[in-house]
């Protein structure tokens, strides 16, 4: 039988097995895992994954608290506007 990798965080490739260890290991917090393992690190900053971290933390026996802390820039920035050129006007 063959089996199946279920993907917790699409960004960052993580699965739920890896969090699953991580929790046995002690990190029982959505922050200490994200820290641990990076998941929500990516480009939809936890806006996927951080619900079925939750998930996975309740079917593990542990209430979930209130999620990861948000840093700046608080919405992802395209690559494209970061990379743009200043024009001649916004240098003065």
């Amino acid at each position: 039988m063959v089996s199946r990798k279920i993907i917790a965080c699409l960004c960052e490739d993580v699965t739920k097995e890896e969090i699953q260890k991580a929790i046995l290991l002690g990190y029982r917090d959505i922050e200490s895992l994200k820290r641990y393992i990076g998941f929500g690190t990516g480009p939809c900053q936890g806006k996927q994954c951080v619900q079925f971290v939750r998930e996975i933390l309740l079917e593990m026996g542990i209430e979930p608290d209130i999620g990861m802390t948000s840093r700046p820039p608080i919405t992802p920035v395209p690559l494209a506007i970061a990379a743009q050129e200043e024009s001649d006007e916004e240098k003065l």
